[in-house]
């Protein structure tokens, strides 16, 4: 254990030293995606430029949704109910032993992971200043790996797990392809994916792989903490309640009418639409904004002090602004010049049935790096791999779980995911990154393992 704890602490040297900014770090990937689409796919300078300067406006919905999910968020959580409520949740683990804050980051990062995505960044980011105030000799960088491992391990196991949701959604474009032969020949409801025994055996595997490494991870000497200045600075602690003004316009903004009249708005058209339409097809990061945005407005009452709440969540947001064009660019270059299929290519090029489902386990991992995005992705790949593992004779449930969890994985070494984090505990990715590379190694041997000898025959 000392052994590998020493070797922690070396790789989280060695990242904060090499790693750079995470804007820069999508760019060297960019660079390496246009040589691999002009050297290999055969696509031409100008058509890697047009295809990436055809992407860039691509995302620009998804990072207003997270900037909204990370701004509303901000502002549920400074509200007094519910800040008293987290400083209680963080003052659970004792003080005098480190780990114990670090596995209650870890737990609530895993479960609300496994419940959805967008609310495993936004709250685990917005949890860890509290466990740092109330664990103050808990390594932070083990805080912000540990909020981070939800989103490396059980997320597309989970229930927004994109992949498994598009294949149990009537009418999607793999059963109904508006051109051309179906992908599929049938639904896949979650009772065959996410529930599945196997799938429900993987989540707990690499929950508790997570947890281990990460209390062998912290360091028991030089443990990295925050100054109390910098932990203030952090900490998203509730607005001022302004003093009610005499003239109109002070008391027009610190009535509560506003406040609750807008919050009944958005809260009765998310009931409506979870009324009319179902839980499955309405409720998506648009609902779980229109929850957060509800919930602040309630919590907080006040416009003024709602308006403040949410303006100091902006600072928070300012790297999904500034980032997802990038990686959207990216995202259309991979996309629009074959260079994503010429890729997966040359990964089943080699395959043979016992191997295709740990094929797909790489090459989404490798993908993921590219084009960070679940079902986005899976439906670029879905079509050349489920009828790739079907001439294999590999059913399309053991080609959809390993791509599940390949294109969890590489999120522990993939900083997009973690700007909420970043932004919020103002670390830099490669303070930590060296940490989670090595809970994304051992989570990838376990996966593999058990893609190798658990999973069925049948599956």
């Amino acid at each position: 254990m000392d052994s590998l704890r020493s070797l922690g602490d070396r790789f989280s040297r060695m990242t904060e030293r090499w790693m750079p900014d995470p804007w820069v770090v999508c760019m060297m990937l960019t660079l390496i995606a246009f040589i691999l689409a002009i050297g290999f796919a055969g696509v031409g300078f100008e058509s890697a430029v047009l295809a990436w300067g055809g992407g860039i406006w691509g995302l620009l919905a998804l990072a207003m949704q997270f900037t909204i999910a990370l701004v509303a968020a901000y502002a549920c959580v400074t509200s007094p109910m519910v800040f008293r409520m987290l400083d209680r949740l963080a003052a659970l683990p004792n003080p005098d032993r480190p780990t114990q804050g670090l596995v209650l980051v870890a737990l609530v990062s895993m479960s609300t992971g496994f419940i959805n995505w967008a609310v495993c960044m936004i709250f685990s980011a917005l949890f860890v200043p509290f466990v740092c105030r109330r664990n103050p000799k808990t390594d932070v960088r083990l805080l912000v790996a540990g909020a981070y491992v939800g989103m490396g391990t059980v997320w597309h196991g989970g229930l927004s797990g994109s992949a498994p949701l598009i294949m149990a959604t009537p009418g999607n474009p793999l059963l109904a392809p508006v051109s051309g032969q179906p992908v599929v020949d049938r639904l896949y409801p979650v009772t065959e994916t996410i529930f599945s025994g196997f799938n429900l055996f993987m989540v707990a595997g690499l929950a508790v792989i997570a947890l281990v490494m990460l209390v062998i991870l912290h360091p028991k000497e030089k443990v990295v903490t925050l100054s109390a200045e910098r932990l203030r600075a952090i900490l998203p602690e509730p607005p001022e309640t302004p003093d009610t003004s005499d003239t109109p316009a002070g008391w027009l903004d610190s009535s509560r009418f506003f406040c609750w009249f807008a919050a009944l708005m958005v809260g009765y058209a998310l009931v409506y639409s979870v009324v009319t339409k179902g839980f499955g097809a309405s409720w998506n990061i648009n609902a779980y904004n229109s929850l957060f945005l509800a919930l602040a407005l309630a919590l907080h009452g006040r416009p003024a002090t709602f308006v403040a709440a949410c303006r100091k969540g902006l600072d928070p947001a300012f790297g999904i602004v500034l980032q997802f064009p990038f990686y959207a660019g990216l995202f259309g270059l991979m996309v629009d010049t074959g260079l994503g299929g010429w890729i997966g290519g040359l990964f089943s090029h080699f395959a043979t049935a016992d191997l295709y489902p740990l094929v797909v386990y790489a090459y989404s991992a490798l993908m993921n790096l590219f084009v960070p995005s679940g079902g986005s992705k899976w439906m670029i790949e879905a079509p050349y791999l489920l009828p790739a593992g079907g001439d294999l004779g590999v059913s399309v449930r053991a080609v959809l779980i390993p791509y599940m969890y390949g294109d969890s994985i590489t999120n522990l070494i993939h900083p997009i995911w973690a700007l909420p984090l970043l932004a919020v505990t103002r670390l830099r990715f490669g303070e930590f990154a060296g940490y989670t590379l090595l809970i994304a190694l051992a989570c990838g041997l376990f996966s593999v393992a058990a893609l190798t000898w658990v999973m069925p025959q049948d599956f």
